[in-house]
Order: C-alpha cells, then sequence, then structure tokens
C-alpha cells in the first residue's frame, strides 16, 4: 500500500507551529479574502458594514479602499504563507521494478533513513547508486539485512568487458559493505601485480577453486590462460587473485595492475561447483538505524526524516506534525506543542488591520 508521508523542511517549521486549528479555519481565511477582492464585506452583515453605506461616500473613499484591499491582500497572504500545509503530501513508492523498498531504503527523497539517502533509484528497475556507476538490485532481504546488486559492466564465466573498478562513497563503504562471502576474483594480473608479489598475502584459496579451473570452464576467461612455449596450456603460473573489497578499495586496477575483475556471492555455498554454476554479483550488507521506526510503524506511520535537517520524523495519516509516533505520540521538534492563543493572537490580528483599513 503507497503511504502518505508529509516532508517539512526547515523554511516549513514556522509554517507547522499554528497547528492543525489554523487548517480547519482556512475555508474561512479564504473566503473573507475573495470578499475582500470583490468588495462584497460590506453587504455581508451589519459588522462589516462602513460607518456610512451610501454609495456616493463609497466612491469618495474608492481610491483609499482599493489601496486597503492591497494591504489587507497582502496581509492575508501572509498569514496563508504561515498555514500547515507547507508539508506537501508526496507519496513514499514502496515498490520499484518488482522490488520492495522499504525502510531503510526509499527512491523518493524525505522517506527512509537519512543515511541511505539517495543511494536507490527507480527507472523502471532499481538500481543502486555508486560512483563508478549504477547497479541492478536483484533483491533485499530484509530479514538478512542483505541487497544483491549487480554490475551489468562486469566480467562473467560468459561475458566478458571492458576495463572496470568498483567504488564505492565513503559512507556506502560503512554503512553498506559487501559481505564477507562476496569474493572479489581480479583476472589476468601482470606477473609485477603487487597481489601476486609483495601483497600476495591479499589472495586466499577459494572453497579448493583455482585459477586454471576458472580459466578453463569459462569461455569469456579462456584467453587469459597462460600458454607454454610449445603452445599448450601451462599450469605454472597463476595470474588471477581470490580476493575480498577491501583490496579493490584500497587499489584500482591499474593498480593492481589486472585487466579486469568479477565477483560471486554466497561462497560458502559453492564447494565443488563449477564457475558456470556460480551466482555472480556483490551482495552488501546494511544495518538499520535505531531512530524509533519500529515504533513508529506500530502506530501507523511512515519512517523518514527533514530533507534539510535530517532529523528522522515519523509523518503520520492526517496529521502535520512531525512525531516520533502517531496517535498524539512525542514530538521531535515540539510542533504539536504550540497553543491556540498563538493562531488566535494572529488572527485577531489580521481582524484588527481589515476593521482598521475598512473604518
Amino acid at each position: 500500500m503507497i503511504t502518505k508521508i508529509k516532508r517539512c523542511s526547515r523554511k516549513g517549521l514556522l509554517r507547522s507551529q499554528y497547528g492543525e486549528k489554523f487548517t480547519e479555519m482556512l475555508p474561512f481565511v479564504y473566503f473573507i479574502h475573495l470578499c475582500i477582492c470583490w468588495e462584497l464585506l460590506p453587504t455581508l452583515h451589519p459588522f462589516f458594514r462602513l460607518h456610512s453605506c451610501e454609495k456616493q461616500n463609497m466612491k469618495i473613499k474608492s481610491s483609499k479602499s482599493l489601496s486597503s484591499l492591497g494591504i489587507l491582500t497582502t496581509i492575508i497572504t501572509i498569514l496563508h504563507l504561515i498555514e500547515p500545509v507547507c508539508c506537501a503530501l508526496s507519496f513514499c513508492r514502496n515498490i520499484c521494478g518488482g522490488i520492495n523498498v522499504n525502510y531503510p531504503f526509499s527512491i523518493d527523497d524525505g522517506c527512509g533513513a537519512p543515511q541511505y539517502r539517495k543511494m536507490l533509484n527507480c527507472s523502471g528497475d532499481l538500481f543502486f547508486l555508486t560512483p563508478s556507476g549504477n547497479y541492478k538490485v536483484q533483491s533485499i532481504d530484509y530479514e538478512k539485512q542483505t541487497m544483491v546488486v549487480f554490475d551489468p559492466s562486469m566480467s562473467t564465466c560468459s561475458t566478458l568487458q571492458p576495463h572496470h573498478d568498483f567504488i564505492m562513497t565513503e559512507i556506502q563503504s560503512v554503512v553498506m559493505p559487501p559481505t564477507a562471502d562476496t569474493i572479489f576474483i581480479l583476472l589476468n594480473c601482470s606477473i609485477d601485480s603487487p597481489v601476486l608479489n609483495h601483497y600476495r598475502s591479499l589472495c586466499f584459496n577459494f572453497s579448493g577453486h583455482s585459477c586454471d579451473e576458472l580459466y578453463n570452464s569459462c569461455t569469456s576467461f579462456r584467453l587469459f590462460h597462460p600458454l607454454s612455449p610449445n603452445g599448450t596450456v601451462s599450469t605454472g603460473y597463476s595470474s588471477c587473485c581470490y580476493t575480498n573489497y577491501n583490496t579493490v578499495k584500497l587499489m584500482s586496477m591499474n593498480i593492481l595492475d589486472c585487466s579486469h575483475y568479477t565477483t560471486t556471492y554466497n561462497t560458502d555455498e559453492l564447494e565443488g561447483v563449477g564457475p558456470l554454476d556460480w551466482s555472480y554479483g556483490i551482495k552488501l550488507s546494511y544495518m538499520v538505524p535505531n531512530a524509533g521506526c519500529d515504533r513508529c510503524q506500530r502506530t501507523g506511520g511512515t519512517c523518514g526524516f527533514d530533507t534539510e535537517t535530517e532529523i528522522p520524523n515519523c509523518a503520520c495519516e492526517g496529521s502535520t506534525n512531525s512525531t516520533r509516533e502517531c496517535a498524539g505520540g512525542i514530538t521531535t521538534d515540539g510542533a504539536s506543542k504550540r497553543t491556540r492563543r498563538e493562531f488566535y493572537h494572529m488572527l485577531m490580528l489580521v481582524m484588527g488591520a481589515f476593521c482598521y483599513l475598512m473604518s
């Protein structure tokens, strides 16, 4: 079900301070505004009539009235600007390309958790956005808190792609690092590659799989298999490296001196399984921020955050206040603690200005 959420910015904080009572009075304010513009107020009620209702006096004061109406229109427009409907209703979409998008993720700004802000994009399919490109999201497991993404520019057992790096932002590396069972396989590495020399310890045995097995099984990788002087396949030199994300995070493919890479996940389940049957992609792990979202959702709210301050809030159906929970919960910005007195002070100010200008 698509859930409504109200997103308030710092500019809208002033508007929300007068509470829902002002919202209820808006039709009255609009009606008064319209009557003033059409100069109908003197005919509505004796309270609004001028001390002298003769038409000739009205004509004499026409220029003053027009000026007064302009000033009063400005005042009421200002009053309208501080109404609590600043937080325009929008939709927190919760599905894209057949994949559910739930907290802490979002595809609309102001929804979800701010730590994962603008990491996903919905353009037909769901994509994970990184500095090195957009990676298609294959699945999100909210119970295990993992997300599997696939790089369309990454080489696989059946497809060889051009040189490519995998780069994440600093915050992505912290809040959504690749899992321990995601293996990065560096292919066609030079004999001078640091991972085959001084940093050979960065490479490890992957469930008994070898580079020879990889190069022999995958048609796209066979050209990387070294040949002996007589043209036969050589088994004396291994030009690949099974490693983890930290290696490619610290060193680019140029530094590693490897021409291609591929990734596979769920490696604990791949012992005895050939490369043709591996699951190619990158599995990321994430943590759900402890921002009281469970309490918000239990009371019928939608978890989000202020787009300027990134302060978490809970948007409730039919409410203008950003709270921790719905049905009269504790507020985060104190907006619901504003009293009716502030609203009526503003209303009396406008009505007083009206009576003065029309006298």
